[in-house]
């Protein structure tokens, strides 16, 4: 009797805690624990969640806005299984801040179907930036085409992912719908539907491809077809991630917190507005030679918008095209651009900042005195204090909690 009694305890609890978080969204924003977030990410399409501590001002100033946005969002997303707005309290869930690798807060995490997004919401916190973000989270990604002509004068551009389906209503289209949703930001999608796509896709299936223009020489591959199961979300979003990310992306100053929080040192091109030949050139070379070193991220930043690191290295936009790593310790300049097409020597400018050789020898160099006897060709990349740490989460935005870096 005490088992059958304890299991209907269970189901009570796990009732009355639904419950709970049924009722808590149609009031507001849900309290997500250790308990429930496993059932709210699964049974929401959409789930925007503020990690905050009681104690940290911006979390304070942060949650009536959120509440706010919450009530809203509701009122015009009420339909079950659609969007939730979640906050979870850090100190009272730090197994559930740690599985989030929360480092500041409010942190603002979105996640679709069970899966957390690559970008975190990091644009103006008011409810109506919240209630327009929300709107265009749930708009569709995906463009229909219905010709073969339309399909033709696609622009690939950075990426482009093409599926070809029987109909809407195929649970593999479902799977490409909800990937796509994961990684709007990543690439365009289209899809084409019914008797026209019979041709261009094998027998009795349906297909996905993902294809780029190869004149941007800034992936991989430039075209390519899925070959997995097209019912694994996990599998599909992993391709369609794998295949949509350039090799060197635009640093701008909206994107540079979100680069520098993946913790991997910078290495970036500057480059004049006016002579954009460099980067194309900085492209085909990383594509050729580096496209499988994941030690750093390849960047690619206007000189003009970024002349402060370039006057902090003695630099001027006279001085470009330029390449330096900056690992958010030091900066280091690559001594010339054109030396890029000697094989292997960019690649050796990135071994040797995980070797330490670059710290070494610039240190080395200054304390036997030899700077001025040494050939300008063959002296150590110059080593400058970092100036991209300047654009880690600000201090004036968050309260910043347990952040470590290796030393490079």
């Amino acid at each position: 009797m005490t088992g059958i009694v304890g299991w209907y305890i269970l189901i009570f609890l796990h009732f009355l805690e639904n419950y709970q978080f049924v009722l808590a969204a149609g009031n507001g924003s849900v309290v997500v624990t250790f308990h429930n977030i496993h059932n709210i990410l699964n049974s929401n399409e959409l789930v925007l969640l503020s990690f905050y501590t009681d104690w940290c001002r911006f979390s304070q100033l942060l949650q009536p806005v959120f509440e706010e946005a919450a009530t809203e969002i509701h009122r015009e997303f009420p339909e079950p299984g659609r969007v939730v707005l979640g906050r979870v309290d850090c100190d009272e869930e730090e197994d559930v801040a740690n599985r989030f690798d929360i480092t500041k807060y409010p942190t603002l995490k979105v996640a679709r179907n069970g899966f957390v997004a690559n970008k975190e919401y990091r644009g103006q916190r008011s409810v109506q930036a919240f209630v327009k973000f929300v709107e265009k989270e749930l708009s569709d990604p995906i463009k229909e085409f219905t010709s073969i002509r339309v399909l033709k004068r696609a622009e690939a551009g950075d990426g482009l992912v093409v599926g070809y389906f029987e109909n809407k209503l195929h649970p593999e289209y479902d799977t490409y719908r909800r990937a796509a949703s994961l990684l709007r930001y990543e690439c365009k999608y289209m899809a084409g539907f019914g008797n026209f796509t019979i041709n261009l896709r094998p027998p009795g299936k349906n297909l996905l491809i993902f294809r780029a223009d190869a004149s941007t020489a800034n992936h991989r591959d430039y075209y390519s077809e899925y070959s997995g199961n097209m019912t694994d979300f996990k599998d599909v979003a992993n391709w369609i991630e794998e295949k949509c990310k350039p090799l060197v992306r635009e640093l701008t100053f909206d994107n540079a917190e979100e680069f520098s929080e993946e913790g991997l040192p910078f290495v970036i091109l500057f480059y004049n507005k006016h002579d954009m030949g460099p980067i194309q050139e900085f492209k085909a070379v990383v594509q050729s030679v580096l496209a499988k070193e994941k030690r750093v991220n390849f960047l690619s930043a206007n000189g003009k918008l970024f002349i402060h690191p370039l006057f902090h290295m003695g630099k001027t936009l006279n001085d470009l095209p330029l390449i330096a790593i900056d690992s958010f310790r030091h900066m280091y300049s690559f001594p010339r651009f054109e030396d890029i097409h000697q094989p292997g020597k960019l690649q050796e400018f990135i071994n040797d900042l995980f070797s330490g050789k670059l710290h070494i020898d610039f240190h080395r160099a200054l304390e036997e005195n030899e700077v001025k006897k040494i050939d300008p060709e063959h002296f150590p990349p110059v080593a400058h204090e970092s100036k991209f740490k300047e654009l880690l989460p600000s201090k004036h935005r968050y309260t910043l909690i347990n952040r470590t870096r290796d030393e490079l």
